[in-house]
């Protein structure tokens, strides 16, 4: 995103948000309008993902996210070494293996 830094904006992070949400799966939906994206947590032993935030943007804003993730991921990998991801089967990446549901 931005630097805005040089616009004087000030941020307010109050304690009970700065903590953060663990999630290890995201779910994203548009509209022509909205993009919605859906945090999660799936972990071994629950019985199903929870959501543990909803952020609702602009299509604008999802593109200025989009960009500021791949710079920061690239920066990342600068610094860190490169970001491997397995190679998936289905379109959902789980990061745990998941049962198999009997029929």
């Amino acid at each position: 995103m931005e630097d805005n830094k040089n616009q004087g904006l000030q941020i307010e992070l109050k304690p009970e948000v700065a903590k953060g949400v663990y999630a290890n799966l995201a779910l994203i939906t548009h509209s022509s309008s909205d993009f919605v994206l859906d945090f999660a947590s799936i972990l071994p032993g629950l019985p199903k993902p929870e959501i543990n935030a909803r952020v609702i943007m602009a299509p604008e804003h999802a593109k200025r996210l989009l960009q500021a993730l791949q710079e920061n991921v690239y920066k990342y990998e600068q610094q860190f070494g490169k970001i491997v991801i397995p190679e998936q089967q289905s379109g959902i990446i789980a990061p745990f293996d998941l049962p198999k549901k009997e029929s």
